[in-house]
């Protein structure tokens, strides 16, 4: 064979040499993640109308320009925050399912009312905390914490004060009132804080211990006023409400609320799910909501949420073992 034809023959073969080596030695590239393909939902475990839903509604709408699908917020209420906790629990592993978690979470288990914790889920952000609020009717005769607690001394049973369910943070936070007080409440529970504020306008129940902003409407319109605030410092959206601290009680005590998707969600779709929130969450208008709507944010990363959450489901389960609510 001449020179030129084993030329014309070989350059073929060191073409698909060169190929097959090209292809070797490039390593295999992770398939890029396509998420989200299609709309988000958000579980609100709590009533429409409440700081939780409030919370939930203006951050997806906060959030969706960054994730680029729609997110929905879909109610499932029941159980004292159980049921939409389970389902979000439960959900498929997608991403496509988040749940807004709430301070049930910590106060559901020690009972033995759900076999799940915050630990089956995976954590994404919190969003906010808020204080108790124990508020009353506009025309209700006490005018001040002592005048109220007083009054409950005096008929030991007879004041009823409703909470967003049994168990529920607003009802832990009128049985550590009760604790701290030395006084008897009948605890009256509801589907959410928005039904339990319902009942008190409609002088069904004597007062509530929900958030400031699940009352502040009711507040601005003239129907209730707030005899004091479970938090250290008094709250920028009502200023002239005094702290239980200045009313002589060392009572500190609230809810909080944050993001979660369901266990083994994949680490890619976290991360762009997290990332799409928190910026939401940063949005001037999310911001102006929450402010107008008094809701308190408190940002913590995932990371901070979890030991955030370690710590205070030791704390709760000890106040409600002192308030006879553990399962033993």
């Amino acid at each position: 064979m001449s020179g030129k034809k084993r030329i014309v023959w070989v350059l073929p073969s060191l073409v698909m040499i060169v190929a097959l080596v090209a292809g070797c030695s490039s390593s295999p590239q992770p398939a890029e993640t396509k998420f989200p393909e299609k709309p988000v939902t958000i579980i609100c475990p709590w009533a429409a109308g409440g700081g939780t839903d409030a919370v939930a509604r203006g951050l997806a709408k906060a959030a969706e320009a960054h994730l680029g699908q729609p997110i929905t917020v879909v109610n499932q209420t029941g159980g004292g925050g159980a049921t939409g906790h389970g389902a979000g629990v439960s959900a498929k592993n997608d991403g496509y399912t988040a749940t807004i978690i709430t301070f049930e979470l910590l106060s559901l288990p020690p009972q033995g009312l759900v076999p799940f914790t915050y630990k089956d889920f995976d954590l994404l952000m919190r969003v906010n905390m808020d204080p108790s609020a124990l508020t009353v009717k506009a025309d209700a005769p006490w005018n001040s914490v002592q005048e109220f607690l007083e009054a409950a001394k005096a008929e030991p049973g007879e004041l009823k004060v409703g909470n967003s369910g049994p168990g529920s943070v607003w009802h832990i936070a009128a049985g550590l009132l009760e604790q701290k007080a030395g006084v008897k409440f009948t605890h009256v529970p509801y589907d959410g804080a928005a039904p339990a504020v319902a009942a008190l306008v409609g002088g069904h129940i004597e007062a509530v211990t929900v958030s400031p902003a699940e009352v502040a409407g009711q507040v601005q319109a003239g129907n209730l006023k707030i005899l004091g605030i479970m938090s250290d410092e008094r709250i920028e959206q009502f200023p002239d409400v005094p702290t239980l601290k200045e009313a002589g009680l060392d009572v500190v005590f609230g809810t909080w609320r944050g993001l979660a998707v369901p266990k083994g969600t994949p680490a890619a779709v976290k991360d762009i799910l997290g990332a799409a929130f928190k910026a939401g969450y940063e949005e001037p208008s999310f911001e102006e909501f929450a402010k107008k709507a008094g809701l308190g944010l408190a940002y913590q990363p995932a990371d901070e949420f979890t030991k955030f959450l370690d710590e205070q489901s030791v704390r709760v389960a000890e106040v409600m073992d002192a308030l006879g609510m553990v399962k033993k």
